[in-house]
């Protein structure tokens, strides 16, 4: 398998399900603005979503992908295929109690959040209705991941890197025609998170089933915690939590301080979030998706050549594509948050709103990415404890860097605090790998860097005087305009810094790799 190939497959699926979930918040900017009713709703929509992440992408994950590719790879197929039964009754029992709980609890959940909300009752109250609504989306996302780990161990990518189009699309759709026949329009968000949810689990089916592996669902909630090899997931998905998801609980507490900054400031914090989040999925998940499999199989088979040359291609592509898209979030905070947001009820004060904190996100996007690609590094070795050590670590420094950064800066603080502390985890995880002597640098790290940096100051240049010169708000009456030259814009900064890295040598098939 052509690991670049792969890479390019993933991320135009992803390219597809991030341009898709930028129109979405574009209409949900026009519709709503930045107000009480917009926090409400992103307050609601973090807490499953949190959950999602904690069950989903991050410590379920990272915990059941390297033990089902030591079973595909150790044990028969029979024993894998009860193992994926066995975990996801477990999941499904568990993730529905979770969202029970979280149903009845939803006024609490809230007010330990965003208690800065509970002084607009109508905003707290819409809150804690969108919270119960949206909660039975972990179930569904729950499944979606475990389905995700399965057909990525089995390297068909496609289905699950494609999955998250069919949310915006429901979205996209509950904006257009239901949100204008409901009584509170935003209400309509809420119902679309479900219907996206179960959208996304029903296309996971067919692709389960072709390759044998369609669950066979347990209906005692116990029994599947009895089984040895549930309890081996859990043992591992429990530390796992703090260690994958760092950031995403220093954003939850971020939210908690933002609801206290004014009215909009959640909200302004969230769409500069979704830009950042943009070349995270892009890169950092496309690039954690491919090499997690490829590392577990890796330990499996003892081939540590193998092990250090997959993470390095994974750390040198991160950096070349990485870089790049920072500075462009900083230097075209303006030109992005108008050419996509600035419409409708989304004006020109709520542009400002959210330039600071894209700019702050930007400063930590490395680190986001990075950490995506070396987490995997340890869990493909089963090594829970070291990355879980550091989360908690990351975890009080980002608290401490709040209470430095946000008194002066605002929402662009908890922003910064949340980027630094990624990069902090990045580079504990980046040491305790070559203090272990698990990864060594390939020949040449400094000429790469050099080269780079040469390619960003060029294509920096650029990006900063196309949005220092050209009249982005202003252009809100021509929005075909502004789309068209943040196209031209942004294109000639790609051309810009990659014919810089052409002239000083690079060439595509330097990054192609190839494993079995």
């Amino acid at each position: 398998m052509n690991l670049l190939k792969t890479l390019g497959t993933i991320s135009g699926l992803t390219l597809l399900s991030r341009v898709t979930g930028l129109l979405r918040d574009s209409l949900f900017a026009s519709a709503f603005g930045v107000s009480a009713m917009t926090d409400a709703f992103n307050v609601a929509f973090r807490i499953p979503n949190l959950l999602r992440r904690l069950f989903a992408e991050g410590a379920f994950a990272q915990a059941f992908v390297p033990m089902l590719s030591e079973y595909k790879n150790t044990k028969t197929p029979e024993e894998a295929k009860s193992l994926v039964d066995q975990v996801a009754s477990a999941l499904l029992w568990a993730t529905l109690i979770t969202a029970l709980l979280g149903i009845i609890g939803a006024p609490v959940l809230l007010w330990g959040m965003a208690h800065g909300l509970q002084d607009k009752r109508e905003a707290f109250e819409a809150s804690v209705f969108m919270t119960r609504l949206m909660f039975p989306y972990i179930c569904c996302m729950s499944f979606v991941a475990l389905a995700g780990g399965v057909l990525n161990t089995w390297r068909e990518f496609r289905i699950p890197a494609f999955s998250p189009v069919l949310l915006n699309l429901s979205f996209i759709g509950c904006a257009l025609w239901l949100a204008p026949h409901l009584q509170e329009p935003v209400y309509a968000m809420a119902i679309a998170v479900c219907i996206g949810g179960l959208l996304q689990v029903a296309i996971q089916l067919p692709a389960l089933r072709r390759i044998g592996m369609l669950p066979r669902l347990s209906l005692s909630p116990l029994a599947p915690f009895r089984d040895p090899a549930v309890r081996r997931v859990l043992t591992r998905m429990g530390p796992a939590v703090f260690a994958v998801s760092a950031t995403q609980l220093s954003i939850m507490i971020n939210t908690a301080i933002a609801s206290t900054l004014g009215e909009g400031s959640i909200s302004a914090l969230f769409y500069a979030d979704r830009l950042m989040e943009f070349p995270t999925a892009l890169l950092g998940v496309a690039l954690g998706t491919i090499l997690l499999p490829g590392l577990s199989a890796a330990i499996q088979k003892k081939q540590e050549q193998e092990f250090n040359g997959l993470l390095d291609w994974g750390l040198r592509l991160a950096c070349l594509l990485t870089l790049p898209a920072a500075v462009g979030l900083a230097t075209l905070a303006v030109p992005l948050i108008a050419t996509l947001f600035h419409y409708g009820r989304f004006n020109a004060q709520a542009v400002a709103m959210a330039q600071a904190p894209l700019i702050a996100y930007a400063a930590g996007l490395i680190g986001f990415i990075l950490v995506k690609i070396l987490a995997p590094a340890f869990y493909a070795q089963q090594n829970i404890k070291t990355p879980v050590k550091i989360a908690i670590g990351v975890m009080i420094l980002t608290q401490l860097m709040n209470a430095l950064f946000v008194p002066f800066l605002g929402t662009a603080g908890l922003a910064l605090s949340v980027g630094l502390g990624a990069c902090g985890n990045a580079a504990f995880l980046y040491w305790f790998l070559r203090k272990n002597g698990q990864y060594q640098p390939r020949p040449g790290w400094w000429l790469f860097a050099g080269k780079l940096l040469i390619a960003l100051c060029a294509m920096g240049a650029l990006s900063w005087w196309a949005a220092q010169s050209l009249p982005w708000i202003a252009w809100g009456a021509k929005p075909w305009l502004r789309a068209g030259m943040l196209g031209v814009v942004v294109g000639a900064c790609i051309v810009l810094y990659f014919g810089v890295l052409f002239a000083l040598g690079f060439r595509v098939k330097d990054f192609k790799r190839v494993v079995n």
